[in-house]
C-alpha cells in the first residue's frame, strides 16, 4: 500500500488550510454593533428629593400584578426599612432608606427613600443573554418577560447589572423569572401610566417619553442646584436605563451602583456576530475536524500497511 504517513507538522497544515479556506470562502465584513433602543420610548424620572417613603407605589404594584396584598411586613410599618431589600418573586418594587449624614435644622438626621425596580435598560444584558426570546425590548420602552418562551435558564439573572430577574425556586413545576412589567398593558393604552407612577401622593416619579424626562430633570437640575447633584443616573449607565434618577445625595451613597457607559450587551452580541454571521464559524469547525479524521484514517491506514 502507498506509503499514507502524515507528520505533525502536515497535519496542522492540512487542517489549518482546510479550516481558513472554508473559513475564507464563506466569511462576511464584521458589522458594527449597532443599538437597538427605541427611538421614542417611554420612561419613569424619580425624584428622590421628594419621596418620603409612604411605599404606596409597593401596594399599588402589588395589587396591579396580583402580588401578595399581605407581605412580610404591611405597607404601613416603618420597620421594614432597618434592612435593605431587593425584588423579589413576590415584590417587584421595593423601597430603602437612607442616612448619608444629611440633617435638618434641628440636628436631627434627614432620610432619603430610594425605589428600586427593574430599570428597563435602553440595550438590555438580560435580551441579549436570553437563548429563547422570552426577553425583548417593546418600542414602548418596557423590556418584556413572555413566559411562554422561558426555559427557565436563568441567563437573565446573571446578565441583569442590577441583579432584579427573579426566580420562582418554590415552583417546582410551572417556575417563572419574575420582574417588574412597567406595567406594559397599562402603557400599551393611550394615557396609560405604570401602577406606582399613579398612586404616588408627592408627584416623585414622573412618565413621560424619555427624552422629555431627560429635558425636565436638567430643567430641575439647573433650576435649584442647591437641591440636586448635577447628574441623572439612568442616562447613560449601561447604555442608558427607561427608569432615571435626579438626587440630592450622592448615588453612591444610596445604594446604586457604579457601571460602565457602554450597553453590556455590546461585547457578547458583538461575538456572537463574528462566530456564526452567515454560519462561516460552524462550517469552518466541520472543516477543521474532516481533516482530524482524515488525518486519524490516514494515520491507521499507514500502521496497518
Amino acid at each position: 500500500m502507498r506509503n499514507m504517513k502524515l507528520n505533525r507538522r502536515d497535519f496542522f497544515k492540512v487542517a489549518g488550510v482546510t479550516g481558513a479556506g472554508v473559513a475564507a470562502n464563506n466569511a462576511v465584513p464584521a458589522r458594527a454593533w449597532q443599538s437597538k433602543a427605541p427611538a421614542d420610548s417611554c420612561g419613569c424620572l424619580v425624584d428622590l428629593t421628594r419621596c418620603v417613603g409612604c411605599r404606596k407605589c409597593e401596594e399599588s404594584c402589588n395589587e396591579a400584578n396580583n402580588l401578595p396584598a399581605a407581605p412580610p411586613h404591611s405597607f404601613a410599618d416603618p420597620l421594614v426599612f432597618e434592612e435593605k431589600r431587593r425584588p423579589d418573586v413576590d415584590a417587584y418594587t421595593v423601597v430603602n432608606r437612607y442616612f448619608t449624614g444629611k440633617t435638618d435644622e434641628r440636628e436631627k438626621p434627614v432620610p432619603t427613600f430610594v425605589k428600586v425596580q427593574c430599570m428597563h435598560c435602553q440595550d438590555p444584558a438580560c435580551v441579549s443573554a436570553c437563548i429563547v426570546g422570552a426577553l425583548s425590548k417593546k418600542d414602548n420602552g418596557t423590556v418584556h418577560y413572555d413566559v411562554s418562551k422561558c426555559i427557565g435558564c436563568r441567563y437573565c439573572m446573571v446578565a441583569c447589572p442590577f441583579e432584579i430577574p427573579a426566580y420562582e425556586y418554590n415552583d417546582p413545576l410551572t417556575p417563572e423569572v419574575r420582574k417588574c412589567t412597567f406595567c406594559f398593558e397599562r402603557i400599551s393604552k393611550e394615557g396609560g401610566r405604570p401602577a406606582c407612577v399613579s398612586v404616588c401622593p408627592v408627584e416623585a416619579i414622573t412618565f413621560a417619553r424619555r427624552d422629555d424626562l431627560l429635558t425636565e430633570a436638567r430643567r430641575r437640575i439647573a433650576a435649584d442646584q442647591a437641591r440636586y447633584l448635577d447628574y441623572i443616573y439612568g442616562e447613560n449607565e449601561v447604555g442608558g436605563t427607561s427608569w432615571l434618577y435626579i438626587s440630592g445625595e450622592e448615588f453612591k451613597d444610596l445604594g446604586f451602583q457604579d457601571l460602565p457607559r457602554e450597553p453590556l450587551s455590546q461585547l457578547p452580541e458583538t461575538i456572537q456576530h463574528l462566530l456564526f454571521s452567515y454560519l462561516w464559524s460552524p462550517i469552518a469547525l466541520f472543516g477543521l475536524l474532516a481533516s482530524v479524521m482524515a488525518a486519524v484514517k490516514f494515520k491507521k491506514n499507514d500502521d496497518e500497511s
